[in-house]
């Protein structure tokens, strides 16, 4: 038998030499596995490893590495220390260990929680451990949160780095003290945008002297800090200029709480109003004083009036560089309006930069787009509707499918309330207990009970839409023969189109368009 052992800490190490090194814990896990696995008579496959990880985190590049394996039946066992190295989400520990690995051929044995597939008399118990990870991880989150608010609201910086411009203070947590280096940078960037410079411009005048970004500031003082993935990701841009001359950190007021995260089961967040900001004055020295400051942010407003006073352009935000990847900005120039790339004057030779007017774009969407009408108008109806047929049952298919899905999952919480109950009634559990464990598999199966009735709907429309017949040529026949665009008609029918630069000695402009049909 073959055994992949996975080993996770999440705290972060202080006990590392260096970076790439693994720390003690995550040692002694290993040391702890491997003489398990060799008492058993096991033979090692492999080790997967991942370190500053929490068991929340779906991100996990060992752990997916080993889902992967395990799918490929590399090996016929996994060995953990605990359930909750595997996984604290009960719902990864029902699509996995109770799910995908006995379909794989894969056991799952963790050493501490007595935790094995092979027992069938334990599948209770480890259910119950995935509900208790997940409470931990509910509450865990909680109480954070319920910290770092109150230290937001007295002042305190949370962050695990300082604004470009700080450090933090070794002396007293969460107080900002000046970093005199990157401060003199951003006094200078104030003081060039009051002088009429550009926010393009001051970008320029700082990748010019080799002055690096913040991202690569922090690296290169030797912070943990990832540089940020790309071609530009060491020169300063736009963006970060802008960024900096509205920031009231620099005036020496605390500002945190812009972004707020969507769950605690996900690293990803979301912007929240400024309303919702915790802004407290006076917390550290400032960088930049009132008058300077004051000066900038009329200067930020009467250009940002300036740029509003049209209608928002058609192509906002669609349209991308083909060198670097990053979206054009709109530009006008003697009356018409240009996009460019946003990196085109950053750096000479950093990126070709992109180019295109807006006029000449819209005629090209406009031709293919028309193009493209016509292609399908001229198709023998029969055709269509056979192509339109297909689609719709494939799509019929997978909402069947889904809906099959989601009722064994309401069957299987249904049995673990019912089992709970037997519990209960045999006295192997309080009633304090059973009403706690089993909240949530009825929470689970009331919100999986809406989303199959949810579901339904949409097999419904389907249903009726294969005997309704195909009505894509009337939604088409809209857009035939155009001779301008709208917002409305960009956001309805494209994702994003990627422009190069004009082909020399011609009119010609390399345009990918990628539609939203």
């Amino acid at each position: 038998m073959k055994v992949a052992i996975y080993c996770r800490l999440s705290e972060e190490d202080r006990n590392k030499q260096f970076e790439t090194d693994d720390s003690n814990s995550i040692q002694n896990q290993k040391a702890m596995l491997l003489q398990y696995a060799m008492e058993q008579g096991w033979e090692l496959y492999n080790v997967y490893s991942d370190d500053d990880y929490t068991g929340a985190d779906r991100r996990r590049p060992e752990f997916n590495r080993l889902l992967k394996d395990a799918e490929a039946h590399k090996f016929d066992i996994v060995l953990c220390k605990t359930q909750s190295r595997f996984t604290r989400e009960l719902e990864l520990v029902e699509k996995y260990i109770h799910g995908l690995f006995p379909i794989w051929g894969i056991r799952f044995v963790s050493i501490v929680d007595n935790a094995d597939t092979a027992n069938k008399g334990n599948k209770k118990s480890r259910q119950i451990n995935g509900l208790v990870n997940e409470w931990y991880l509910e509450d865990m989150s909680d109480n954070i949160r319920s910290v770092l608010t109150s230290r937001r609201i007295n002042g305190f910086h949370i962050g695990a780095f300082a604004l470009y411009g700080y450090k933090k203070d070794p002396d007293q947590k969460g107080h900002l003290l000046i970093d005199e280096e990157a401060a003199a940078v951003v006094r200078e960037v104030f003081s060039l945008f009051a002088q009429g410079y550009g926010k393009t411009a001051i970008a320029r005048i700082l990748n010019a002297r080799g002055i690096p970004n913040p991202t690569e500031y922090k690296r290169l003082h030797g912070l943990r800090y990832k540089r940020p993935e790309g071609k530009m990701g060491t020169l300063w841009k736009y963006s970060a200029i802008a960024d900096m001359l509205v920031n009231e950190i620099y005036i020496g007021n605390m500002v945190q709480g812009k972004y707020g995260s969507i769950s605690y089961k996900t690293k990803q967040n979301k912007p929240r109003p400024k309303s919702e900001w915790y802004i407290v004055e006076g917390t550290h020295e400032p960088i930049i004083d009132r008058e300077l400051w004051n000066k900038v942010q009329t200067l930020v407003k009467q250009r940002a009036k300036a740029f509003n006073t049209g209608n928002i352009g058609i192509f906002a935000q669609k349209v991308r560089c083909a060198n670097c990847g990053y979206t054009m900005r709109s530009h006008k120039c003697r009356g018409k309006h240009y996009l460019q790339c946003a990196n085109r004057h950053v750096l000479e030779d950093s990126c070709t930069g992109a180019f295109i007017p807006v006029t000449k774009l819209e005629t090209i969407v406009i031709g293919e787009l028309n193009r493209l009408s016509k292609e399908y108008l001229d198709k023998d109806e029969a055709e269509q509707s056979i192509e339109f047929c297909d689609s719709l049952q494939y799509q019929k298919k997978c909402l069947i499918s889904n809906i099959a899905a989601y009722e064994k999952k309401i069957a299987e919480y249904a049995k673990g309330i019912r089992e709970l109950y037997m519990d209960k009634v045999k006295g192997l559990i309080s009633e304090s207990d059973y009403l706690e464990m089993s909240k949530d598999f009825m929470s689970d199966r009331s919100r999986l009970e809406h989303v199959v009735t949810d579901t339904q709907k949409q097999l419904d429309e389907i249903e009726e839409k294969i005997k309704v017949g195909d009505d894509r040529r009337e939604l088409i026949e809209q857009y035939s023969n155009l001779k301008h665009l709208t917002r409305e008609m960009v956001n309805a029918l494209i994702d994003y189109i990627v422009v190069d630069r004009r082909i020399p000695g011609t009119d010609q402009y390399p345009v990918e368009i990628h539609w939203n049909f």
